[in-house]
């Protein structure tokens, strides 16, 4: 094969301008570089944006998940429920609190938690005796599951929602009237600021809530669990004084980071509209491929963020989930060979090893096998043109053949 020189497409990357740039500058020449007020300032943003009474920024995704179980009150010889398809730091912050996660199945059509799969997990542990501390519901590839039917299952056992929102930051559901992370469904929800994620602070996480409670509890653990609050301390032995009063962690999120968060705030809504423009080129330019390649459905009344654009490989009628696993690797071969850099969205956790190890891949996830034989994240990211998508279309349609 000759050698590729156009430029590599990865399938998500950061979109960082002088803006940006010129935010942390300043910061750098200021008088705080943590613990400061862009941290506050950016969480106040961020609540305004989401539509949530309280944010509280972290060091990572997987931070805001661990202080969000916390919150919950999730401990040794609890359980909490979140999908096999996603990220596995929607099931480890339930193990990282003591709790023991079980999983659930997918709708293979959206990768969205199956809410008959749910309700049945559901069931069988309440008729145990062990219901559910935790429902984690992840919002998949930037769109929404049905948040209000999560919350009806979780309230009928008295399980706090934490929606993981980490892929849906700028998705509205129900038909637009309510927004990804905004609490009118789930007690918390989490993001991420990774660099692929909409927007960045190079690493970095929040929690967002609607509940006092939850909030404070939040910020004492996200510091060592110490508090200064006068009200509330044991004793005071002067203005310097504070008191660990739970066992929290060194979670915070710097003031430069926050500084870029807050710069990329404000270009959000145009980095999600871009997102949705190529999700819709791609969609259009798909149509050709039906017979080979499908794109994820978005549900109904529900707007997504297209933090990523999966689409599902398609093997022969008839045959076994294996050949639609070798034809996606077959794909994803030529695609890196053409220069474009895709990647799979993710591996079943049920599949892991760790979690065979300990026994916490138990039940039957058919709609999770059927997506992942075939998932393939295709580039997608704000800085992409549109020749950039039709350049992976082109690719795609020569490696299916």
């Amino acid at each position: 094969m000759g050698v590729v020189s156009e430029k590599p497409l990865p399938y998500g990357r950061q979109l960082i301008d002088e803006a940006d740039i010129d935010a942390v500058v300043s910061t750098l020449r200021g008088d705080w570089l943590t613990q400061g007020p862009k941290v506050a300032a950016f969480e106040d943003r961020l609540a305004e944006l989401t539509g949530s009474k309280h944010a509280v920024a972290v060091a990572n995704g997987t931070a805001a998940l661990h202080l969000a179980c916390l919150a919950a009150g999730v401990g040794p010889g609890d359980t909490g429920v979140t999908s096999t398809i996603t990220f596995v730091a929607s099931a480890n912050c339930i193990r990282y609190a003591g709790g023991r996660p079980l999983l659930c199945d997918v709708d293979p059509e959206t990768a969205l938690l199956d809410l008959a799969s749910l309700r049945a997990r559901v069931a069988a542990l309440a008729a145990r005796g062990t219901p559910p501390k935790v429902i984690v519901p992840v919002d998949m590839t930037g769109a929404v599951p049905d948040l209000r039917a999560v919350r009806e299952i979780a309230d009928s056992v008295g399980a706090l929602v934490i929606e993981d929102a980490a892929h849906a930051l700028g998705a509205t559901y129900g038909g637009g009237r309510y927004r990804a992370g905004g609490g009118a469904h789930a007690q918390m929800a989490t993001l991420s600021f990774h660099p692929v994620k909409h927007i960045t602070t190079g690493e970095g996480g929040a929690v967002l809530t609607n509940d006092d409670a939850l909030h404070r509890e939040l910020l004492d653990r996200r510091t060592h669990g110490i508090t200064k609050d006068p009200s509330r301390l044991r004793r005071n032995d002067g203005p310097w004084y504070h008191e660990q009063q739970s066992l929290g962690f060194n979670y915070r999120i710097s003031d430069l980071q926050c500084a870029l968060g807050l710069s990329q705030l404000e270009k959000l809504p145009r980095f999600v509209e871009r997102r949705r423009e190529l999700a819709a080129l791609y969609d259009r330019e798909l149509g050709r491929l039906s017979e080979h390649v499908s794109p994820l459905r978005v549900p109904e009344g529900c707007s997504s963020a297209y933090h990523l654009y999966v689409v599902r490989i398609r093997a022969a009628e008839g045959l076994p989930l294996s050949a639609t696993a070798e034809r996606r690797l077959s794909v994803y071969t030529k695609l890196r060979e053409a220069n474009i850099h895709p990647q799979v969205h993710y591996i079943p956790v049920h599949t892991q090893p760790d979690f065979v190890d300990h026994g916490l891949g138990e039940g039957d996830f058919p709609g999770a096998e059927r997506y992942y034989a075939g998932a393939l994240s295709l580039p997608l990211f704000p800085a992409m043109t549109d020749d950039d998508v039709l350049r992976v279309v082109e690719a795609l349609a020569a490696a299916v053949r």
